[in-house]
């Protein structure tokens, strides 16, 4: 099958390795707006789990990937002059520029053609996409091809309250780090993380009046630098804060984050991969996870279909059965993750209500941010029940039924 896929992140170029290695006749091109070596970002971040996927689908890259990524398992929340510090799961990070490298060359070595520079849109394709059995729109948030026929796949944009911010650092984090700094205009805090031997990620978030009182909404990048860089001294230990979060040094920009969904994610021949089909909150840190198991879903969808579809002019119904089916097993899965990532989200823009709490149980709640319960229930309440809860397995059962029950009612009640 001939397939185009515009964006070269990493749901499209891993979309390229997967559809290559179940069928090395497939003729399969990539193209990227941006220069080759450029991206946006610094470090990413994922957990154990992807990597079990990611070897199943492509075991040369998983491995590639495995070993350029650095690794911690413990929390460290600092607030109030108080450090708290948490065993968890074991986390990985990789430099988002890494990542893409590693993925490129992977694809280039299997034939796919990454074409970089390349501002493609349906229209301007022309020969490129000629004949094309399939065109992945893997080209993000903004995607150029989905907002070609935006009314058909029915995208809605919710824009969160809180700015933040993406920046880098020579400090290299032996932990996922949180620091919550109290400032003279309200709280402003950061998660922190490393990528590499000698570089780290620090995302800065507040409300939107602290951002305001600070004046960092009129501060040039220097003088915002600066100023972060003094309220968060504690935990970067004099190392600087870093801008440009590109390979071409452009200037750090604070944004509120796009909570993106589709009435549908494919039409014709056109289908949508990763932040070009749905977004999930920063602070659950799985966005690049996502991406990556739609380009195995999509993959698995396609060559699960019945004789045709991965042909180089598929049969239109049956292409329109896979992409079906893609759709709708990713977005079964994606149930409970966004979910977590509405009410992470709303734990940050709720600080005010947890921030007082002794350090050692707002940490807990910290971690238990994804509940769906916890919105509704007094933080040192919900604190109790979860503590009581980890001791008897019966009111570890009962608060999995009861909560996104009770959650929903509650929600429902206060909405009218």
């Amino acid at each position: 099958m001939k397939v185009v896929c515009v964006g070269g992140g990493p749901a499209g170029l891993y979309f390229s390795i997967l559809m290559k290695l179940r069928d090395g006749g497939h003729d399969v091109t990539v193209y990227e707006r941006d220069p080759a070596g450029s991206t946006y970002g610094w470090g990413v971040t994922y957990w154990g789990s992807l990597l079990d996927k990611l070897r199943a689908g492509d075991p040369v890259s998983a491995r590639a990937v495995e070993d350029a990524s650095v690794r911690w398992s413990d929390g460290v929340a600092h607030v109030r002059g108080s450090t708290t510090r948490h065993r968890g799961d074991e986390g990985f990070g990789i430099g988002r520029h890494r990542l893409l490298e590693l993925l490129a060359d992977r694809a280039a070595d299997l034939g796919v053609r990454v074409v970089y520079g390349h501002e493609a849109e349906p229209g301007d394709l022309a020969d490129e996409a000629a004949g094309a059995g399939l065109v992945v729109a893997a080209d993000g948030v903004r995607s150029a091809l989905r907002g070609r026929w935006a009314d058909h796949f029915g995208t809605e944009v919710t824009v969160g309250r809180n700015p933040y911010l993406w920046l880098g650092t020579t400090k290299v984090f032996d932990a996922f780090t949180f620091s919550f700094v109290e400032s003279a205009h309200g709280w402003i805090w950061c998660y922190a993380y490393r990528f590499g031997p000698e570089a780290g990620t620090v995302v800065v978030e507040c409300a939107p009046e602290t951002w305001r009182g600070l004046g960092l909404d009129r501060a040039t990048e220097a003088e915002g630098l600066a100023l972060l860089g003094d309220l968060f001294a504690d935990v970067l230990d004099g190392h600087p804060l870093t801008g440009g979060g590109s390979a071409g040094g452009g200037p750090a920009r604070w944004l509120t984050f796009r909570t993106l969904t589709n009435r549908t994610w494919h039409r014709g021949n056109v289908v949508l991969l990763g932040d070009a089909a749905h977004t999930t909150h920063y602070s659950i840190g799985a966005g690049t996870s996502l991406a990556l198991e739609d380009a195995l879903a999509l993959t698995a969808a396609l060559h699960s279909a019945p004789a045709g579809v991965a042909d180089r002019t598929p049969d239109p119904a049956a292409l329109d059965a896979a992409l079906t089916r893609y759709e709708s097993v990713r977005r079964a899965e994606l149930l409970s993750v966004q979910s977590a990532a509405r009410y992470s989200a709303r734990w940050y823009e709720d600080l005010p209500r947890y921030v007082r709490l002794p350090p050692e149980q707002m940490f807990a709640l910290l971690g238990q941010r994804h509940s769906p319960l916890l919105p509704y229930v007094p933080p040192q309440l919900y604190y109790r029940l979860d503590r009581a809860a980890g001791r008897l397995e019966s009111l570890r059962r009962l608060k999995r039924w009861l909560g996104p029950r009770l959650a929903g009612s509650l929600h429902a009640r206060n909405s009218r």
